[in-house]
């Protein structure tokens, strides 16, 4: 990991200064920010609020639940406000301008803030954003990163602006993406970071860095609708999809019709039709290459390794799977 930042000085030399409390409001909604939110207040940060999503239907019930942050929230104590609109509901703008911040922090909040709110805070509106802006701006840059095959991706502390992820950097650092990293561990480390990392732009007076106007990029927000394999699309691509959607949107194929999810797989040697089965192994060929399923779940059954589920589900060469 590294954390150097090319043109921004340190905040400081010598003796570390003395911890400031500053008064916050936290907005952010999934697992993500958790981290990021109990490192603030376990510093000894005031969070006078936090925001997040209204609580939705989840689950095979359909019962109302608060998102992650609502319910570390509840945890710690604090307030929390679940606004369904910030843009248009002067209300909401008023009582967020009523809290006399220093600063608010956000974290994959799911709303965008209008500008009266991003201007309300004593230092404004400070974001967590899981990409080494301004590469993979928007709603998913860790799939995104590894979806493209990037060797790296990061975090980056960012001053918030009117745009999309376009506003200056205080604070980054990278990890490494390897032939092995998936979406979960990825996510978990970067949410890590996130936290350490939003500790030190609070403490430190670092000077804020325009993001370079070459290299951006987007990554969307993601659909299950993109979790069915093209089997046409490279092997090396798929297999890349795996591990970037995991554990949501997942990947899956139809197998006599029947959902097979694919929850690890590797390339492999063969050519052939895309999405035909070609040995005993579950090899199946791609739009190039071949790609080798090594474990796999059944709707409504356990995820089994390749060899298991095979003993109870043969799958013979030629096989179409779609």
């Amino acid at each position: 990991m590294r954390s150097t930042f090319t043109g921004m000085r340190p905040a400081f030399t010598g003796m570390r200064p003395a911890f400031r409390s500053m008064r916050l409001a936290f907005m952010g909604s999934p697992d993500f920010a958790v981290p990021a939110l109990t490192a603030l207040h376990d510093a000894g940060h005031g969070i006078a609020a936090v925001y997040c999503q209204p609580p939705r239907p989840a689950g095979r019930r359909q019962a109302v639940r608060p998102c992650p942050v609502h319910r570390a929230a509840e945890r710690l104590g604090l307030e929390v406000r679940t606004p369904a609109r910030l843009r248009g509901d002067d209300a909401v703008q008023a009582g967020f301008a009523a809290l006399e911040l220093d600063a608010a922090v956000v974290v994959a909040y799911g709303l965008i803030l209008p500008p009266a709110m991003l201007a309300a805070p004593r230092l404004g509106a400070l974001n967590i954003h899981a990409s080494l802006l301004p590469r993979w701006r928007g709603a998913a840059p860790i799939q995104a990163a590894i979806l493209a095959g990037d060797a790296e991706t990061g975090v980056t502390i960012m001053r918030m602006d009117a745009g999309l992820d376009t506003g200056p950097m205080l604070l980054r650092e990278a990890v490494p993406i390897t032939a092995t990293t998936i979406a979960a561990v990825l996510h978990d480390s970067l949410a890590a970071i996130g936290a350490r990392l939003i500790l030190r732009a609070l403490a430190e007076d670092s000077s804020p860095v325009p993001q370079p106007s070459e290299g951006a990029s987007y990554a969307p927000k993601l659909t299950r609708a993109d979790a069915r394999i093209d089997w046409t699309a490279d092997a090396m691509a798929i297999e890349r999809r795996v591990r970037a959607f995991d554990p949501w949107p997942g990947t899956f194929t139809l197998l006599d019709g029947a959902m097979l999810k694919v929850l690890g797989a590797m390339p492999a040697e063969g050519v052939g039709v895309p999405g035909v089965v070609l040995d005993d192994c579950l090899t199946v060929a791609c739009g190039s290459g071949a790609l080798r399923l090594t474990r796999v779940q059944l709707a409504g059954r356990a995820p089994l390794e390749a060899g298991a589920f095979l003993r109870g589900h043969p799958v013979a060469a030629g096989t179409r799977l779609g």
